[in-house]
């Protein structure tokens, strides 16, 4: 009897660690696929919009980035507090929502939270969000690359061999103050300069960290390499649209401007993006330096 209840305890032990193995190799894609289905953009954008809000979401922002395409972003306490707990967290405070129209259909996804909690290397899994994202739109599917990223390598992602990590910002600029520098910046998207405009702004309690949501023109300027539209045209061309990928993030951390790297940036949602050959990134090979330039102009003193 003795021996049976051994063998019994070291089988539930062998399993117990089995399912603990595969729940640390648990592989995780950037986007959550709620559903794809006839409709409209507009009507869309409408319901799922009034979904988030009862759920428990605010609305920081929204803009259509390109025709049959919406983003909406939302965020709530839970957020900025799980924000305010890392190092430049505030680049997980916002939970992004798109709408995309592609063969009739229109397809429902939103970011997930579990991939940014990790990608942005946050002390938070934000659970509540993800949590609240099923509680509103649905559970869905995640989809992105063909095979995910496991949480450990995400919290250390490169694309490659002397690209940046999520720790490598670019140093947009320096102010006297952390009010001064969203003083500067607010004026700068106002205007438009260098064709950014603000989508969002969040700011974190607790610290001086702030985030901007930018949405990027220049196709009709000439500076198609920090154009939403242009980019995405080039990297975002699998059936299952990756929208929620933008808008593109501006953080004021005290009295200093940041962004993440645009070869962070995009491969963190693009991880198996090829390097050359047709939608790769040899044909965005100046979108690094374009962001970083129109991003430092938006953050310009003047």
């Amino acid at each position: 009897m003795k021996n049976r209840i051994h063998r019994l305890v070291g089988l539930l032990a062998i399993i117990a660690a089995l399912c603990s193995t595969e729940a640390a190799a648990q592989k995780l894609k950037p986007f959550v696929l709620v559903s794809e289905t006839p409709g409209e953009v507009a009507a869309t954008v409408t319901a799922a919009t009034g979904k988030l809000k009862a759920a428990g979401f605010e609305i920081a922002g929204s803009y259509q980035p390109y025709p049959d395409a919406a983003v909406i972003v939302v965020t709530n306490d839970a957020l900025r507090t799980a924000a305010g707990k890392s190092e430049f967290g505030a680049y997980g405070a916002g939970m992004r929502v798109s709408v995309t129209k592609i063969n009739g259909k229109v397809q429902l996804a939103y970011t997930n939270p579990t991939y940014i909690a990790n990608a942005y290397r946050m002390n938070d899994d934000l659970a509540d969000a993800k949590q609240r994202l099923a509680k509103a739109l649905g559970t869905g599917t995640e989809y992105g690359p063909k095979e995910g990223i496991e949480p450990d390598d995400l919290r250390e992602y490169h694309y490659m061999f002397g690209m940046e990590y999520f720790t490598d910002p670019v140093l947009l600029n320096r102010y006297l103050n952390h009010q001064e520098a969203l003083d500067f910046i607010e004026a700068n998207l106002k205007k438009g300069k260098s064709g950014l405009s603000k989508v969002y702004r969040i700011d974190i309690p607790g610290k001086q960290e702030t985030v901007f949501g930018v949405a990027m023109a220049g196709g009709k300027n000439g500076k198609k390499n920090q154009d939403d539209a242009y980019l995405m045209s080039e990297i975002d061309f699998k059936d299952l649209r990756s929208t929620a990928h933008l808008p593109y993030e501006l953080v004021v951390a005290e009295d200093k401007a940041f962004a993440l790297n645009a070869r962070f940036r995009i491969a963190i949602n693009f991880p198996d993006l090829a390097m050359t050959g047709a939608n790769s990134f040899m044909n965005i090979m100046g979108a690094p330096d374009a962001i970083a330039s129109a991003l430092t102009a938006v953050s310009e003193k003047y």
